[in-house]
């Protein structure tokens, strides 16, 4: 028997997943260049404040209640709350809070996959940990920056969100918890086998299928993130316990790359790794919708100012985009994920944030719903060859008098677009949401606190900012 396990232990130690692991525990703030770390240091910045906001929606307010109700020992933030409760169920009420609206960060990587929403998985479930364990602001970076580069990697070697959810009906997404779980375990001092060990304990609480996209209130697809994040902290918690799990979730049989893995991707699993920072392919997002949406809207925002339409006026509005994210979106049931909804709204607001996609009013206008019902969305097989993995948009709007047209390659805050997104954005992007919920000086403390986050020495002192409204 002594034999059989040291053989499985060689056999390990030879695996990508093992290096992936000794990579994971020999990681460390100082060796991350300054771009790599500032651009964690935002993503933080933009999820805290994402999952704050959140916390007022359907899916944050009970997930909120439902961990107030448990109780336990005060370890970590519910953001929004005032509430302190255990570490993974925090990671449980800040990650669906986090992605309780469309307000969140999305991913792509190097080769420009689609990863799904990693800061809202990744963010709430190393922020539990770090708060449990008076972490610092630099572990806090450097546990960001793995497991984004983790979880991005992980869901790489599938080939991304098309087959994932096309072809096995799987939120890809949800593997960002393998991430989460390396995150938590490098905070926790843990060694490469508990690293493993957590990752598989993590996969085997959080993977999700496709079914939440269908719904209309973004309380189960909220849910997926969260239950991801409160998988990585148990993975984690429970490896540092002693709790043994499969020594190679990603390559065993039955493993992800077995199971889900795309031919000629196998190698993408420790890819450049120390090189190609994953974290840096976080893409911002400045309207509150589905991703696929960002590049019509700011299309036809753009239409507008420029032409001086007016939204009475406008008979036909043609949307081109890539095939993929044009079924994820194309008349669905849920608002924000709804292009011909989102787009109506835009028009009539003349703006996109986070009140006017929630505006019970807007969803009800009479101008609203006729504008949505002469939306015609296409997937267009032009643009699925230039950017088969993309986010483009050809939008063409009529009106009696005129027809005008703008293409979007990338929308504002993608890892393409030029200029880059900066503080000073994202800062924009939150300041007049959370001053009227915390007030200037809390606010003005929480932004600072996130950009010279390398400089904390307790992540309890940021995260306490924003533990409830003033």
């Amino acid at each position: 028997m002594l034999k059989e396990h040291q053989v499985a232990a060689d056999t390990l130690i030879d695996s990508a997943a093992y290096e992936l692991a000794q990579y994971a525990t020999a990681s460390r703030y100082e060796a991350l260049p300054d771009v790599v770390s500032d651009r964690a240091k935002l993503v933080v910045f933009d999820q805290l404040a994402c999952s704050f906001v959140g916390a007022e929606l359907p899916a944050g307010r009970i997930i909120t209640r439902y961990v107030h109700d448990y109780g336990g020992k005060a370890e970590s933030v519910v953001l929004h709350s005032g509430d302190r409760c255990p570490a993974p169920l925090a990671a449980l009420a800040n990650g669906t809070a986090g992605h309780a609206d469309e307000f969140d960060s999305v991913h792509a990587t190097s080769d420009f996959l689609g990863t799904g929403h990693p800061a809202a998985i990744i963010v709430p479930a190393a922020a539990a940990i770090a708060e449990r364990q008076f972490a610092t602001g630099r572990d806090l970076i450097n546990a960001v920056a793995l497991g984004y580069d983790v979880g991005s990697r992980t869901i790489s070697v599938t080939g991304g969100l098309a087959p994932m959810m096309g072809n096995h009906g799987i939120d890809p997404g949800s593997l960002h918890s393998l991430g989460a779980a390396f995150a938590c375990a490098r905070l926790l001092g843990l060694d490469e086998h508990r690293h493993l060990f957590a990752a598989a304990l993590a996969a085997q609480q959080s993977i999700a299928l496709n079914a939440p996209y269908g719904e209309r209130r973004h309380m189960s697809k909220a849910f997926v993130t969260g239950q991801s994040a409160f998988a990585g902290v148990t993975g984690a918690v429970m490896a540092a316990a002693g709790f043994e799990a499969s020594d190679n979730i990603f390559e065993a049989r039955g493993g992800i790359i077995d199971t889900w893995g795309q031919s000629g991707r196998e190698g993408h699993l420790n890819k450049d790794l120390g090189v190609d920072y994953a974290v840096m392919g976080a893409n911002f997002k400045f309207y509150s919708a589905g991703y696929p949406i960002h590049s019509p809207v700011e299309a036809v925002l753009g239409l507008k100012s420029e032409y001086g339409l007016n939204p009475e006026d406008i008979k036909r509005i043609t949307v081109r985009m890539q095939s993929h994210p044009a079924s994820v979106v194309n008349n669905r049931s849920m608002p924000t994920i709804c292009l011909q909804h989102m787009v109506a709204v835009a028009l009539v607001a003349g703006k996109l944030g986070f009140d006017e996609a929630h505006s019970s009013v807007l969803q009800n206008d009479p101008l609203v719903l006729q504008l949505k019902s002469r939306v015609d969305l296409i997937g267009d097989p032009e643009l699925d060859r230039e950017q088969p993995q993309g986010r483009s948009a050809h939008v063409t709007i009529e009106t009696d008098g005129q027809t005008v047209s703008r293409k979007i390659e990338h929308p504002r805050g993608h890892r393409f677009r030029t200029p880059a997104p900066t503080w000073d954005d994202v800062r924009e992007k939150y300041e007049e949401l959370l001053v009227r919920r915390i007030g200037q000086q809390r606010f003005d403390q929480f932004y600072n606190g996130c950009v010279g986050l390398e400089s904390v020495e307790d992540i309890n002192e940021v995260t306490v900012l924003l533990a409830e409204s003033s």
